[in-house]
């Protein structure tokens, strides 16, 4: 190469990286990757601070930890959204804490989740199973049934599987006479649904007093005793809904779907500052979100912990980005979409957020 096809050099150095962007990184701040260590004896606080050092879905479940610490300000009006199968499948719990501690108030969730919250706070259980033949709890053999079998055979004994989850459905009879007896009798008119479900958690609380229920009395009872409302949009979508709506055919019981409306909507317009817990996606997740559609202001934080992508364009997966586009959230709104299954991510969320915020 001549002289004369050199680069020139700059005050700053030799020039090589002349018009290469680096100068004019108006986005980019220095902030290199660490990485993770893990020790024995480590809270789950010091692990997700760890989290936080490294990349892709590790410095999202940090910055979520982050965000719901801040949301569990007492001046943060929560609401929280539950969709999917987390009662059954062993998420009860986290929730009852949250409520009975004050960190939610107001639960948007699915006729499933609290058919299956009832049916422990009465007695019944839920146990571990498989999903089939090749699942590892299944010994291998030559003679093993094909996953059709496998569920079929469930039928004929009488078991319903949510994944690798067995529920008995002799349970559904017990929830169901609890229904009977305990709770339509008290509403024979026209109610919200918050109102029915708010019958469902005190009728939930006393039964399990009474039956002296080993489980806790679980996510209704705790909603009804700390006066927290539960909304649930598509109740009709559940077995309990199936119940209601068959109580309803030789009754004066009726349910009134857009009573809540107003309840949901006067609690965001009262909120000075508010908060989005959304769990799974669905129903639950737009109600949350919409809400603030009816109001002046929007969620200030906001946590979306789903297992679904957002390139198909479906809600469930939606990014809480999008959500601000709608004018869901503010534009300044500190939020985070950690992509993987709730059933990881909700406690570990919640330890580390409660550990941080100093609970």
């Amino acid at each position: 190469m001549s002289d004369h096809d050199a680069p020139e050099a700059d005050e700053e150095g030799t020039g090589e990286h002349e018009g290469d962007g680096v100068g004019q990184r108006e986005t980019f701040q220095e902030n290199p990757i660490g990485h993770t260590r893990v020790r024995a004896g480590m809270t789950v606080g010091e692990l997700v601070d760890e989290y936080g050092k490294a990349g892709i879905g590790a410095a999202g479940v940090e910055r979520a930890v982050d965000i719901y610490a801040e949301m569990l300000d007492d001046d943060v009006t929560n609401f929280f959204g539950l969709a999917g199968a987390m009662v059954p499948t062993g998420m009860r719990q986290v929730v009852v804490d949250l409520i009975r501690d004050g960190h939610v108030d107001a639960l948007v969730t699915t006729g499933a989740n609290l058919t299956h919250d009832a049916i422990e706070a009465v007695g019944g259980k839920h146990h571990h199973g498989s999903v089939g033949p090749h699942d590892h709890r299944v010994e291998e053999r030559t003679d093993a049934p094909s996953e059709r079998d496998h569920d079929e055979r469930l039928r004929d004994e009488g078991v319903d599987r949510i994944y690798n989850v067995y529920l008995p459905q002799e349970h559904f009879t017990l929830f169901e006479k609890h229904l009977r007896a305990n709770v339509f009798p008290n509403v024979e008119r026209t109610v919200t649904i918050q109102e029915f479900t708010e019958e469902l958690g005190r009728a939930n609380l006393q039964q399990n007093r009474e039956r002296d229920v080993d489980e806790d009395a679980g996510i209704a009872a705790a909603a009804y005793d700390c006066d927290v409302p539960i909304y649930v949009p598509a109740v009709q979508d559940s077995v309990l809904g199936i119940q209601a709506w068959i109580y309803g055919q030789t009754s004066d019981f009726a349910l009134d779907a857009l009573g809540d409306m107003s309840h949901l909507s006067d609690l965001a317009f009262a909120a000075d500052s508010a908060g989005a817990m959304v769990v799974g996606g669905g129903v639950p997740k737009n109600y949350v979100l919409q809400t603030m559609l009816t109001v002046p202001d929007a969620y200030d934080y906001a946590v979306q912990l789903t297992m679904d992508s957002s390139d198909t364009g479906g809600l469930s997966g939606a990014t809480l980005d999008e959500a601000r586009s709608w004018g869901k959230l503010e534009k300044d709104a500190r939020n985070v979409t950690v992509v993987a299954d709730a059933t990881i991510t909700l406690p570990l969320v919640v330890a580390a957020a409660r550990e941080r915020a100093g609970e």
